[in-house]
């Protein structure tokens, strides 16, 4: 029985399914993801997924193999182990044919049709060439986004001007808005915002390969390839002997906080606990992403231990909040790490109160946020240096709202972590901050070093990303591509790497999220021939001009905030004039 918008077929594992059905399946409001040729309906795994059901919503109509599986290897993948897609492969319920073309996902706003046997009829009769896949694309309907409009126009003169190959028409839910209207309409005029956007988009399509199939199909070859070099070459085996070195480490800061808290000297005492959390987030890290064992339950308890008993912070919200990172990274829309209105906004889109998919809400750019931005490079260092507070205060909201999962292999965690949050408050904030220090102006000196020490790393999370692009190009664009794109490595000397916990290889570690910290140096090589090979511009910054980027970045946003600023009051100007 074909499918319909009032009801949802079951489909035999193995039969192949067009992309109108699977687009009028997504109509009905079911949750299909490509992977490896397998169509798999995710629906009953939402509220499973350790990870959230953001992450999977991101990939709702594409293929998914990179993001999701990465590449198949022996035992390991990019993001989830062999157990992991033995389970995916149970929520099958079908299989494509040939090169999938991506939808735009409903959370980001693509619009499906429903399917019915007409439509299928209509389009088999319009067809005049090539796979169904090409035919069903052309009818599909998009929101109108003259930005990307103008992008995919770009792209396509581009790439004709450089004779490289040209797209016989649009094949998404985003890019079909306006592929053949194109030709037919003239652009409409911009705003000076919107100007602003598509000079980005531009810039990135002159800087980066092309988008077209054959290129970026060439780029996931070789990224595959990579993997299973990588994979053949042990670099995702743990030498757990580096682990060893620390612990010791650890060991070593805790001691001498609780040593200087005995002798009196507090400011001592919580610059050392402040390093020693500043050294746990690493490992954290690590085992969040299953990159020491391998294994689920024991990384998730290493991870939980790391995290909420010994740092005071959720395990389950960063990972809720990193899976959709890695996805969608630098998506202003999309992607949490980047969306931290009204203190910064690392580009003009911000200024349009933007609707973040993460949160659920509005981020207004209201009149604080237009006080701040246009002073965040300034405040940038100094607001980091507070930023432990404001990951206290999401941890509790993710605990308290049971936003983790609360069914499945994952049941345990939120109450694993809330016995930890206990025990952080009653060793840390009793046992240390109450207990030990005698006097009201001995403790607030104590939580602020402490807190403030940690400052440093919260630079080091934001250097990766703030500094790069935050362009939409779309859904052609390759994983690895777009990964390479958005993130920047920072180049520093291997004596240092302790201190920057792996945080300096993240363009590495967007690619092969599980691959061990301690082994991402010597990945790092690997990863620069392959940019090489493809073409991809691969960013790497000493720390200092790391920062100076990032900074850079920030001003230039706030010069565009305060002259927006300034032309929103002489409009207002001219319009009270005018009324009298």
């Amino acid at each position: 029985m074909p499918p319909n918008s009032s009801s949802s077929p079951i489909y035999p594992k193995n039969v192949v399914l067009s992309r109108r059905q699977i687009e009028g399946l997504i109509a009905d409001g079911k949750t299909i993801v490509i992977v490896d040729g397998k169509a798999l309906k995710l629906d009953a795994w939402l509220e499973y997924h350790p990870g959230g059901d953001k992450s999977i919503k991101h990939v709702v109509g594409r293929d998914a193999t990179d993001e999701i599986s990465g590449f198949l290897i022996s035992h390991l993948d990019s993001f989830h182990s062999l157990e992991t897609r033995k389970r995916m492969t149970s929520f099958q319920i079908g299989r494509v044919e040939g090169r999938w073309k991506n939808f735009l996902p409903p959370i980001q706003g693509g619009r499906f049709r429903p399917y019915t046997i007409d439509t299928e009829l209509l389009a088999e009769s319009d067809h005049w060439g090539g796979s169904n896949q090409d035919s069903d694309s052309e009818t599909t309907s998009a929101p109108g986004t003259p930005i990307f409009d103008a992008a995919e126009r770009s792209n396509l003169t581009r790439r004709s001007a450089r004779g490289g190959h040209q797209l016989r028409e649009s094949s998404s839910v985003s890019s079909m808005s306006s592929m053949s209207s194109l030709e037919q309409k003239s652009t409409p005029k911009l705003s000076h915002m919107d100007a602003r956007t598509q000079e980005e988009i531009e810039l990135d399509l002159n800087k980066y390969p092309p988008l077209d199939p054959a290129t970026q199909d060439d780029i996931v070859r070789r990224y595959r390839q990579l993997g299973q070099f990588i994979h053949a070459e042990g670099l995702y085996q743990c030498h757990y002997t580096d682990y060893m070195i620390e612990v010791c480490r650890y060991a070593l800061l805790f001691s001498l906080c609780l040593m200087f808290l005995r002798l009196g000297w507090y400011s001592l005492s919580g610059l050392f606990l402040g390093l020693f959390w500043h050294q746990l987030v690493f490992t954290a890290h690590d085992a969040g992403h299953m990159g020491i064992t391998h294994n689920f339950v024991y990384d998730t308890v290493i991870g939980v231990v790391i995290a909420d008993f010994l740092g005071g912070l959720s395990l389950g919200w960063w990972k809720r909040n990193h899976n959709v990172h890695h996805i969608v990274t630098n998506s202003p829309e999309h992607d949490p790490d980047i969306e931290h209105v009204p203190f910064f906004a690392v580009s003009h889109r911000f200024f349009g109160s933007l609707r973040s998919t993460f949160y659920d809400r509005i981020m207004t750019y209201d009149s604080v946020a237009k006080y701040a931005v246009q002073y965040q490079h300034f405040l940038y260092y100094p607001l980091l240096m507070l930023g432990r507070f404001n990951l206290y205060v999401l941890s509790w909201e993710f605990l308290l709202r049971g936003l983790g999962p609360r069914k499945g292999v994952a049941w345990w965690h939120r109450w694993f972590e809330m016995a930890g949050h206990v025990f952080f408050w009653t060793w840390f904030g009793y046992g240390i901050v109450y207990r030990s220090i005698p006097d009201a102006y001995g403790r607030f000196v104590f939580v602020m070093i402490s807190h403030m020490v940690t400052g440093p790393l919260h630079v080091q999370i934001t250097l990766s990303h703030f500094a790069m692009s935050t362009a939409d190009l779309g859904i052609h664009e390759s994983f690895p591509q777009k990964m390479l794109r958005t993130t920047m490595d920072v180049d520093c000397p291997a004596w240092l790497d302790f201190l920057h916990g792996g945080l300096q290889f993240q363009a590495i570690h967007h690619l092969y999220p599980r691959i061990p910290r301690h082994n991402l140096r010597r990945t790092q090589r690997l990863v620069q021939d392959f940019c090489n090979e493809v073409g991809i511009p691969y960013a790497l910054y000493g720390f200092v001009d790391g920062n100076k980027q990032v900074v850079g970045r920030l001003a230039d946003v706030a010069r565009q905030a305060a002259i927006l600023g300034q032309c929103q009051r002489a409009v207002a100007r001219e319009g009270l004039a005018a009324g009298r």
